[in-house]
């Protein structure tokens, strides 16, 4: 494993915001993950730092990271599928193109969703009506006593946008995905082109902020309220897609706090909505 001390977090962090940790482990293999986790006192996986807000104080915290999990690795070849081992730490980018490569069908629709394929399992991630899980078949997992385990896809509990995973605090390390063949790549570049279209990618910020509430669209309820461009210090809504917050140079972590609780205080008020965060906030 490779070990940083006194590390700024914002360097690591989509957003740009983020205090100065204790340390960065970079681990590289599974035993390595059990050690850190049985002799450090505070860890948090922070994955691809795309959907998780910083506090910019000092953090008393062991930040681990998966990257060098990312390998994929065919593991059984079958007329009608394939069944293929992925590391947590593998981007998504990577994935698709991967699946491309070898013609695999299944999540053309998450294509661009920035993250790690650890991070998008362990929410249950996905876009326009699929969802990562839904070509899964095992997950392994390190929980907070560092035992690995590994769970058939059907005893494990995932709904939108969270899992027991989630719940549990537990750490992804390799997904077991069912693949069948036929990649669509008119599908894949056309979601691709329309984050690039619709999603601010031109500032720092951790994609969609809020959950869709049952039967709504957060960014629907935020235009509506005429909460675009709204801002605390340097954080705003973004006019281009308003369930995205975006640092606009040097915005600080009370900044994003205070534009989330503006919003939730907001839609509450006019639609009796209490928004639920997407994204992972660290205090």
């Amino acid at each position: 494993m490779k070990i940083l001390s006194n590390v700024e977090m914002k360097d690591y962090s989509n957003m740009k915001i983020g205090g100065r940790a204790k340390e960065l482990i970079f681990i590289e293999k599974e035993e390595e993950l059990t050690e850190v986790i049985q002799t450090r006192d505070k860890v948090f996986l922070l994955g691809n730092g795309t959907n998780t807000l910083i506090n910019d104080r000092d953090l008393d915290i062991s930040f681990i990271s998966l990257k060098e999990f990312n390998k994929m690795e065919i593991l059984e070849k079958n007329e009608d599928y394939d069944l293929v081992s992925i590391g947590a730490g593998t981007n998504l980018d990577d994935l698709i193109d991967f699946m491309e490569e070898k013609n695999y069908a299944g999540l053309e629709n998450i294509t661009g969703i920035p993250g790690s394929v650890g991070g998008l399992v362990n929410m249950n991630g996905g876009a326009y009506g699929t969802e990562i899980f839904d070509c899964i078949e095992k997950v392994k997992i390190c929980d907070l006593e560092g035992n690995i385990k590994e769970y058939k896809k059907e005893d494990l509990n995932y709904n939108y946008r969270t899992t027991d995973i989630k719940e549990n605090k537990w750490i992804v390390i390799t997904v077991l995905f069912k693949f069948h063949k036929g990649f669509d790549k008119e599908c894949a570049q056309d979601k691709k082109n329309k984050r690039e279209e619709r999603h601010p990618l031109d500032l720092p910020n951790l994609g969609s902020t809020f959950k869709n509430p049952d039967q709504n669209f957060a960014a629907q309820l935020i235009s509506d309220a005429g909460l675009k461009e709204f801002k605390v210090g340097n954080a705003m809504i973004s006019p281009k897609h308003p369930n995205f917050i975006v640092n606009l140079g040097d915005a600080k972590f009370e900044d994003v706090m205070g534009v989330i609780a503006h919003v939730k205080k907001t839609i509450r008020e006019k639609n009796g909505i209490d928004l639920q965060t997407e994204i992972i906030i660290i205090k």
